[in-house]
């Protein structure tokens, strides 16, 4: 009689674990699954032109926003709703998504109407680079030994200040227009091949108005020229020129062959 009830005891336990795992497939089967083709035609640059603001760049697994302060998030979108996966879960309805369109309801239950972007302005808000350096009023003297094939190289580059001066304007806090002024620069190139001079001559922002826009170059400084690479060619250099405070910039390589003949190309 014992045996009999441990039997059945058994054979309940094993029912009860059987049930137990076909539910927990049961729940597998039917959890939710990404909508990885609506993730895919969510990428890109998405704009508000009723409020002519960006909203936000969908890159990859993440969105990131024009704003330093806000913090990327991981998104999906699951079943016509957009899940942002930041502190909290938190859901947003989508109304209609096709490749340029994306409108959606937000915390407040309010439509958002958002159009996707290629405009280079727009793509620009989330370069995230500091604008270079612009040396001012300070004299840099730098030397260089390079080799090729086994031959030798010294190159010297200064960096002398002047008093030209570039005007730049800008606007305060205020909206009000205010010029700021900074001074260019004339560098020096040297390259020798032992005691012998290959090239020497200075370097001016207006020599390079044929490889540059002349009205980049009316704001520019003539920042630094910095050394390359050496191969078969020659020298390299590059020269930065740089609108001061900001994110505009050219850099122009320059190239001493072993004839000390030089040539100037866009890098």
């Amino acid at each position: 009689m014992k045996k009999q009830f441990f039997l059945l005891i058994c054979l309940l336990t094993a029912l009860t674990i059987s049930i137990g795992g076909c539910r927990e497939r049961a729940k597998q089967v039917s959890a939710p699954q990404e909508d990885l083709a609506a993730k895919k035609m969510l990428q890109g640059i998405w704009v508000n032109e009723d409020e002519e603001s960006v909203a936000f760049e969908a890159q990859g697994d993440s969105i990131f926003y024009p704003d330093t302060t806000s913090q990327p998030v991981r998104f999906q979108i699951v079943e016509d709703t957009l899940v942002l996966h930041g502190a909290e879960d938190i859901k947003y309805p989508i109304i209609k998504q096709t490749t340029h369109l994306f409108i959606f309801k937000n915390q407040n239950g309010d439509e958002v109407k958002l159009e996707k972007s290629d405009d280079p302005d727009d793509a620009a808000q989330f370069t995230h680079q500091k604008p270079k350096a612009v040396n001012q009023n300070q004299l840099i003297k730098r030397d260089t030994i390079v080799s090729y094939n086994n031959v030798g190289y010294h190159c010297y580059v200064t960096v002398n200040p002047t008093t030209y001066k570039v005007v730049k304007a800008s606007y305060n806090d205020e909206g009000v227009e205010v010029d700021n002024v900074y001074y260019d620069n004339i560098v020096n190139l040297n390259v020798y091949h032992g005691a012998t001079k290959l090239f020497s001559g200075d370097f001016r922002k207006q020599q390079f108005k044929h490889i540059v826009p002349e009205d980049f170059l009316e704001q520019a400084i003539l920042s630094d020229l910095i050394f390359d690479s050496i191969d078969k060619n020659g020298v390299h250099y590059i020269a930065v020129l740089v609108i001061p405070d900001s994110m505009s910039s050219y850099e122009v390589q320059l190239t001493v062959s072993y004839t000390g003949h030089l040539q100037m190309r866009l890098k």
